[in-house]
């Protein structure tokens, strides 16, 4: 059993009341609904947000379409925007205990966990508004004498951004703050689950300049408001971060109007252990990879495909060092694993692991429910004997769930990463770099961390192949993908006719 750490009881803690940012206003909902938040590792309430309704969806939409259409925002120089992102930067990190803390009571994530996230965050923001000035298009004088052909990036107007509960901050992060720097409008949608952090960047926001109806946040449900956001013909681009499911019935809804679609989904990522591999560092990258965040991360390392020489040593050693994992209150420094986002998704996880046991896989370490008395904790878990056909090893769990597979050769290991639906990341450990770029040029994934795992940087994009998503986030060109270009073909002089008299 891993190290547990009790929740400890919070003393007068108050309900936080939110309220949504439509048009540089915060207002409540149509009929003055709210939605409850209930702390995952605590179960109690910690959040009240005002819900919108399909017409507060149409009325921040319509403020992102005028502050477009006639606002100031697309308009300003590159310079101008990127010191108000560069503003908005430093207020996050001015007020980075008090995000950290929402995005810790209210997912259930280790608070320690979490100030890593939003100093993340911080240098996104900081390399969003270095890219604002480096945008730029193209210019030809190549085309002849008569001819002079400029390629200009022009925003493309309103985007819906809609995210997810499991990293509530740092992923509006690898979104907004490039939508921004490009000159777009926004409506952003938070997890109904996890929307305390977003609204407070929306005062951030506020406060570092950015005009009214620039970025406009509303909290609701999917089918009332998500599906607003997707089909609305204000609307000129989405981008979405969530399940592989509801990516699906976004990019159907955007089909209705031909939107452009950003799409970061899920993984169910691999880490190719070969029997060279340094295995201290790879066990430790292996519960890391499979514990961080409860395993409710779409980069999880939740498949390890082990050679068979080695595999019942690695699994022994991973399971030897998973007892030394802290699991339980989020708020206490030395938790690393936190709470599972509701009960529902608590139920989800046990099926798997049952469903795994009965299909004949064995359960090596955990494997249960850890019950404190309030709140939902999973233990961080390892089943052995699992085979490429059973469910745990092609769906995505999303818990502290590790499945371990093994192979016999590099094309075998190769067969089994990618005989599956999705390609978002993948590990491969050899100390022969060959094999390294060898088996990483053949996985089809969107990133391949070699000899290492999980790491990231503003600079490198991020996203994936197959039912993993489409398009990129980070990255130089993430600023691109809120643009359309344009092509200006400009004649001098005389023109030659088409019809010529004879």
């Amino acid at each position: 059993m891993a190290v547990l750490v009790a929740p400890k009881a919070l003393e007068n803690l108050g309900v936080r009341d939110f309220h949504m940012l439509i048009d540089g206003a915060w207002v409540s909902g149509e009929g003055g609904r709210t939605l409850e938040r209930v702390a995952p590792s605590h179960g109690i309430t910690v959040s009240r947000y005002a819900q919108a309704s399909a017409a507060d969806a149409e009325r921040a939409i319509t403020a992102a379409r005028h502050a477009f259409d006639e606002g100031h925002w697309p308009r300003m120089t590159a310079s101008e925007r990127s010191h108000i992102l560069l503003k908005a930067a430093s207020l996050i990190e001015t007020r980075l205990e008090e995000i950290a803390y929402l995005d810790a009571i209210e997912a259930g994530k280790p608070l320690s966990q979490v100030r890593g996230e939003i100093a993340g965050a911080v240098d996104i923001w900081r390399y969003a508004a270095a890219l604002a000035r480096d945008l730029h298009g193209e210019s030809y004088n190549t085309l002849g004498d008569g001819t002079l052909g400029v390629v200009l990036r022009e925003a493309i107007g309103v985007v819906s951004i809609i995210t997810p509960w499991n990293f509530p901050f740092l992923i509006v992060a690898q979104k907004l703050p490039f939508a921004l720097a490009a000159g777009c409008t926004c409506v952003v949608k938070p997890s109904e689950l996890t929307s305390g952090s977003t609204l407070l960047l929306g005062e951030i926001l506020m406060e570092a300049g950015v005009p009214a109806g620039v970025v406009n946040i509303i909290v609701g449900t999917g089918p009332e408001v998500g599906s607003v956001m997707t089909t609305h013909r204000d609307v000129d681009m989405v981008s979405f971060t969530g399940s592989t499911g509801v990516g699906r019935l976004t990019m159907a809804n955007a089909a209705q109007t031909l939107k452009k679609v950003s799409l970061e989904l899920g993984g169910k990522n691999p880490q190719i252990v070969f029997p060279d591999a340094n295995l201290d560092e790879f066990v430790d990258a292996a519960v890391f990879g499979a514990y961080f965040n409860a395993g409710e991360c779409c980069n999880a390392g939740s498949r390890l495909i082990l050679h068979r020489s080695i595999a019942d040593d690695v699994v022994r050693r991973i399971a030897d060092l998973s007892r030394g994992v802290k699991v339980g209150d989020p708020l206490d420094p030395l938790t690393q694993v936190g709470a599972i986002i509701t009960p529902q998704h608590l139920e989800k996880i046990e099926g798997y692991v049952s469903g795994a046991a009965n299909a004949g896989a064995s359960v090596a370490f955990g494997g249960e429910a850890i019950r404190f008395g309030a709140g939902q904790f999973m233990a961080p878990t390892i089943l052995s004997g699992v085979t490429p056909e059973m469910a745990v090893a092609r769906e995505e769990v999303f818990g502290p769930v590790l499945s371990v597979l093994t192979f016999e050769t590099r094309e075998e290991a190769i067969r089994i990463v990618n005989d599956i639906d999705y390609g978002l990341s993948a590990g491969v450990w050899s100390r022969d770099f060959d094999t390294c770029l060898t088996v990483g040029r053949k996985v089809r994934a969107g990133t391949i961390w070699m000899n290492t795992f999980m790491d990231g940087a503003s600079e490198l994009p991020f996203g994936g192949y197959k039912q993993s998503g489409q398009g990129r986030e980070l990255g130089r060109h993430a600023v691109e993908d809120y643009t359309e270009t344009k092509t200006l073909n400009m004649h001098i002089g005389a023109r030659t006719g088409w019809w010529m008299p004879r």
